[in-house]
């Protein structure tokens, strides 16, 4: 059984008193947890969280990286800088990124190269918005995203990459794919990921990102495909965010 993975995703969310008091109350409630649990948070907090987590089981990263590995390009955070950080994780084609930054499936693999080649993992998002899932397009769209990383990724490197579906309509909606839905486009990226390393495949951690709550999280966690949660919103609130890491048991 592939461990679990429960990764809060802070988005333009924080402070630093707001940070401290956060931590301290998610490291104080992991007693017992079975999952590994990471943050990513927005780069000015980055070498708060490393400070305040060095030496916890609780792991740390980013939300998103250049692709270019440094220069001249005027307000970019490149993974060599990342890296500096203790970052384990970095977010890449996240899909606010993908709609309000435009960017491409193509960019969003030349970022995830980028992370690999400093050491971190990066988290590929994937996800298909309410008009293309109305269409019957979720495999195709979602195949084509996580088809464009596999496409630059190494054989041998696909062991290091986490994947998240984050089903775009889900996404503070009100609206929530049943535990069934999710588990159906995980195992076709599973099965997409094992077209390119059979064995790699099966360790690859694929986490759920639409709008995992601590009421639903036990019965999504419990799919053979899903291996965890990109959790945002309820990753704010310590007590929520605990719940659906407790949940994994």
């Amino acid at each position: 059984m592939r461990p679990k993975l429960i990764v809060g995703n802070w988005k333009m969310n924080g402070s630093r008193t707001v940070n401290a008091a956060l931590l301290a109350e998610i490291a104080a409630g992991l007693k017992g947890a079975k999952a590994s649990c990471a943050v990513c948070v927005p780069a000015p907090y980055l070498h708060q969280v490393e400070e305040l987590l060095k030496g916890s089981s609780i792991a740390w990263g980013a939300q998103d990286v250049s692709a270019y590995e440094g220069g001249a390009y005027t307000g970019e955070v490149c993974a060599k800088m990342l890296g500096d950080f203790g970052c384990r994780y970095v977010i890449v084609g996240h899909s606010e990124r993908r709609a309000y930054h435009g960017e491409s499936s193509e960019l969003v693999a030349r970022k995830a190269m980028a992370v690999l080649k400093e050491g971190m993992s990066p988290i590929v998002c994937v996800g298909e918005t309410l008009a293309q899932r109305e269409a019957g397009q979720t495999v195709e769209v979602v195949g084509a995203q996580l088809g464009a990383v596999l496409e630059l990724l190494p054989a041998d490197a696909v062991e290091k990459i986490v994947v998240a579906y984050e089903p775009v309509w889900a996404i503070g909606t009100g609206k929530n794919a049943t535990p069934a839905m999710a588990q159906e486009v995980h195992a076709a990226l599973r099965g997409q990921l094992r077209s390119r390393n059979a064995e790699a495949a099966e360790g690859v951690a694929i986490l759920y990102g639409g709008s995992m709550k601590p009421e639903n999280a036990r019965e999504l966690l419990g799919q053979p495909d899903i291996d965890g949660g990109l959790i945002g919103g309820a990753a704010l609130k310590a007590q929520d965010f605990l719940a659906i890491i407790h949940a994994t048991q």
